[in-house]
């Protein structure tokens, strides 16, 4: 079989990639590795983190918050195998849902491992079918990437895990060690926290979420300390010891000072790596560099200007959204468009309760280039929406350039701010200054008023309900 794009991996970015290319006339085929569609984002990612996130959020609102609002509950308990169900059929409807775009645009999916055979061809491995071999003018790495090893750390599974077994757990623990305190580590730590899990974040840098604002870290740590959470900072990992039912985890501190950490379950959350191995990169040519990730120029080209890579696989945050946005860029660059992708406004999210999102230049990022910035923040315990619901914890916090006031950076940890970050985010593609956006009507009473508010905080300390 011959194609014009040939993509490899169907996650968000693969499986978006084939539609824009489907929708410009390319004859496009997608391979994935396993059986079903949608890579780790839709069935051990995404989709079912953000079900069990819910479901533990409801559990939760109705045992601490429920009499406040006049609702009395009895007998209230979880059944975690009615919920890990709903979270399974969450993620069989999505996955459905990608099998059918890929057959209203015709394009052809294939399953089972693909090795590059030279740089135009692509041997399939299937479940006992032997091989197939495809042709193409043009191919797309998208294989996203994988939980990243640790030394010392052997990941068995039951007791040490990663984030696709604490997906799937068949029973509440009742001390979990969380190892990382990035995106992953914080949110399934608080599906289980809600649940009534003791949980200890380990942490190598000094703040929770550490490649974001700092003050989101130290806000998040604020609310989740109301949850049995427990945090041991500039903490490096040295192992770990399983024993019968227990696992302990072996730490120092930056003074060599040492902790150990038991409980029933060990979870892994200290990042992830490219996934590109069997790939045959080597047979195509590809350079991959020394941190494992393919070598890509502006126009997401690797070294062979018919082999594009996007996604994980590449430089750049971990996002399925990113890799979406980057599917898209190259479809569109290979009919002939110019496309634009601006990478300091793609925005990170964490669905914890509260949420964080951010989007822009955080402070210590103006700071090291040197730009002069304004700052104007607005707390939801000042926001009349957020008391009616209970949701007063976090701020939006705003960065605007000195001079022109231009929104440079927002910073958000609060009820909604997932949903909040894309008005930030289109006001910052348009170069919206923070007056702009003081001087636009928002609904009341609703989230978004705060940062309307933060805005006019940063235009001369013009906030209105603080």
């Amino acid at each position: 079989m011959k194609y014009d794009i040939l993509i490899i991996g169907s996650g968000p970015g693969g499986y978006v990639a084939a539609i824009r290319c489907a929708q410009l006339g390319f004859k496009t085929a997608v391979i994935e590795k396993y059986d079903r569609l949608g890579g780790t984002c839709l069935n051990v990612g995404c989709i079912p983190s953000k079900a069990l996130l819910d479901s533990s959020e409801h559990y939760h609102h109705a045992v601490a918050d429920f009499r406040q609002h006049g609702i009395e509950t009895t007998g209230l308990e979880v059944n975690l195998p009615v919920m890990m169900e709903r979270k399974n059929e969450v993620v069989k409807q999505t996955v459905e849902g990608v099998q059918f775009l890929m057959r209203k645009n015709k394009i052809d999916v294939y399953h089972g491992t693909a090795t590059f055979v030279d740089a135009g061809h692509i041997s399939i491995e299937g479940k006992g079918a032997g091989k197939t071999l495809l042709e193409s003018k043009n191919f797309i790495i998208a294989t996203g990437s994988k939980p990243m090893p640790l030394p010392g750390v052997t990941i068995d599974g039951n007791r040490v895990i990663t984030s696709t077994e604490a997906l799937n757990l068949n029973r509440i623990p009742r001390h979990m060690t969380v190892i990382g305190g990035g995106v992953i580590g914080v949110e399934l730590g608080s599906v289980y926290a809600r649940l009534g899990t003791e949980v200890s974040v380990v942490e190598y840098f000094d703040s929770l979420l550490p490649g974001m604002d700092k003050t989101l870290g130290r806000e998040l740590k604020r609310a989740l300390k109301q949850l049995p959470f427990k945090f041991y900072f500039n903490h490096k990992v040295t192992g770990t010891k399983i024993s019968g039912k227990s696992v302990t985890t072996m730490a120092e501190d930056k003074n060599g000072r040492k902790s150990e950490i038991t409980g029933e379950i060990c979870l892994i959350a200290a990042g992830r790596i490219p996934y590109t191995e069997k790939l045959g990169l080597e047979n195509a040519g590809v350079k991959v560099n020394g941190l494992g990730k393919i070598e890509v120029d502006d126009h997401l080209r690797t070294n062979i200007p018919h082999i594009f890579a996007i996604g994980d696989v590449i430089r750049g945050p971990m996002l399925a959204h990113k890799a979406e946005e980057e599917g898209i860029f190259v479809a569109e660059q290979l009919a002939g468009f110019k496309p634009q992708i601006h990478y300091h406004l793609i925005p990170v999210v964490v669905y914890t309760w509260p949420e964080v999102a951010s989007a822009g230049y955080t402070e210590q990022q103006l700071k090291e280039q040197g730009i002069a910035f304004k700052t104007g923040s607005f707390p939801f315990r000042a926001s009349g929406r957020a008391r009616a619901s209970m949701d007063t914890e976090g701020l939006i916090k705003v960065l605007a350039d000195k001079k022109t006031d231009e929104l440079l950076g927002v910073h958000m940890i609060g009820a909604r701010a997932a949903d909040m970050i894309a008005e930030a985010v289109t006001a910052m593609e348009f170069r919206a200054s923070a007056e702009d956006i003081g001087r636009i009507s928002h609904a009341h009473p609703t989230f978004t008023e705060a940062f309307r508010e933060a805005c006019l905080a940063a235009t001369d300390d013009r906030a209105i309900h603080i």
